[in-house]
C-alpha cells in the first residue's frame, strides 16, 4: 500500500477501549452489569441490539460518557463488518467511501469527550483522560476509514495524548496501552521515506517491539481492552508480520468466548488457509456459513467472503 496510506492505516487502528468482558482480563469492580451485558452482545454480533440497549443506559446515567462510548462502539463493529473485504487474500475493513450516518455516529463521539472532560461526570482523573482518548480513537479509525488523512492524525494525536496523560495518573491502568501499543506497532512498520513525512505531519515515532509489549500487557491484564487488543494483534501479526501461527494462537480464546462472532471465525479461517492448513480453514468457512448473528446484515455480507475465501481453498 502506499506510504501515505500507509500512515492513515496506522492512525485508524488506534482502538477504541471500551471495557471488555472475558478473555482472561480481571474484572472491573466497578464495571454496571448492564455493561457487560451490552459487551457480550456487542462482541456475540448483536451490534445494533448492544446500539439501543446502550442508548437506553445513557438516559439512566447521562453524565456518563461510557454508555455513549458503548454506543459508538456497537455502531463502529457493525460499520467495520459492511466494510470489510477481501485484498491482497487478506480479509478486512480496508476503505470505505464516506456515508450518511457517518454524522450520527461523529456526533456520538464528540459528545462522548464532552463528558469526559466535565466535572459532572465526576470521574477519576486517569479515566477522564482514557475515555476523551476513547472519543479521538473512535473517530480516528472511521476517519481512516474513510481514507480522509488529516483527520484521521488530527484525531489520533489527540488520543495518544490523552492515554499518555491518563498513564501520567495512574501507571496501573493497562486500558490506555492498547492504544499506545498500536500507535507504535503501526508507525515504526512505516517506511523511511514515510517515517519522514510523518515528521512534517507531526506525527511522534514509535517502537514496533514496545507497541507489542504494550499490547501483550493490555490482553493478559486490562479490565476494559483484552478482547480488542487480543483481536488487533493476531490481526496485525497476520498483516504485516506473517505471523500465522502465533496470530492464530493468540486469536483462539475469542473463538471459544464467542464463538458465534462470525467475524472472528472468518480471522481464524483467513488465518488457517495463509498456514496451508485448507481443512481446518474449510472447516472454519462451513462454520461461518452456517453461523447466524443478530445482525442480519452483517451476516449475509460476511457469507458472501466465506463463500469467497472458500472458492479459493479448493
Amino acid at each position: 500500500m502506499g506510504g501515505l496510506r500507509a500512515i492513515t492505516v496506522a492512525l485508524l487502528l488506534w482502538l477504541p477501549l471500551t471495557p471488555l468482558a472475558g478473555s482472561g482480563r480481571r474484572q472491573a469492580a466497578a464495571l454496571h452489569p448492564e455493561v457487560e451485558r451490552i459487551l457480550d452482545r456487542i462482541f456475540s454480533g448483536d451490534f445494533s441490539g448492544a446500539a439501543t440497549s446502550s442508548h437506553l443506559l445513557q438516559a439512566s446515567r447521562p453524565a456518563d460518557p461510557l454508555p455513549v462510548l458503548l454506543e459508538a462502539e456497537a455502531r463502529w463493529w457493525q460499520i467495520y463488518c459492511e466494510a470489510s473485504s477481501i485484498q491482497w487474500g487478506m480479509v478486512d475493513a480496508w476503505k470505505r467511501a464516506r456515508q450518511p450516518a457517518d454524522d450520527s455516529y461523529l456526533a456520538l463521539t464528540r459528545k462522548a469527550i464532552a463528558l469526559a472532560g466535565s466535572p459532572s461526570a465526576n470521574l477519576p482523573p486517569a479515566r477522564a483522560h482514557l475515555y476523551a482518548g476513547l472519543g479521538y480513537a473512535l473517530q480516528a479509525r472511521l476517519y481512516g476509514l474513510r481514507d480522509e488523512r488529516m483527520a484521521t492524525a488530527r484525531a489520533g494525536v489527540h488520543a495518544r495524548e490523552q492515554f499518555l496523560r491518563a498513564l501520567e495518573l495512574d501507571p496501573q491502568l493497562a486500558d490506555a496501552y492498547t492504544g499506545l501499543g498500536l500507535y507504535n506497532y503501526y508507525v515504526d512498520t512505516l517506511s523511511p521515506l514515510v517515517k519522514l513525512l510523518r515528521v512534517f505531519l507531526g506525527i511522534p515515532g514509535g517502537s514496533k517491539r514496545e507497541g507489542l509489549r504494550q499490547l501483550r500487557l493490555a490482553m493478559e491484564r486490562g479490565e476494559l481492552t483484552a478482547v480488542e487488543a487480543r483481536f488487533y494483534l493476531a490481526k496485525n501479526l497476520r498483516t504485516y508480520d506473517h505471523q500465522y501461527a502465533e496470530a492464530r494462537q493468540i486469536l483462539a480464546p475469542l473463538l471459544d468466548r464467542y464463538p458465534q462472532n462470525l467475524l472472528f471465525r472468518l480471522l481464524a479461517a483467513n488465518l488457517d488457509l495463509e498456514l496451508g492448513r485448507r481443512e481446518q480453514a474449510q472447516d472454519e468457512l462451513h462454520r461461518v456459513l452456517s453461523g447466524q448473528m443478530a445482525d442480519t446484515g452483517c451476516t449475509a455480507h460476511l457469507h458472501a467472503l466465506a463463500q469467497a475465501l472458500l472458492a479459493g481453498a479448493r
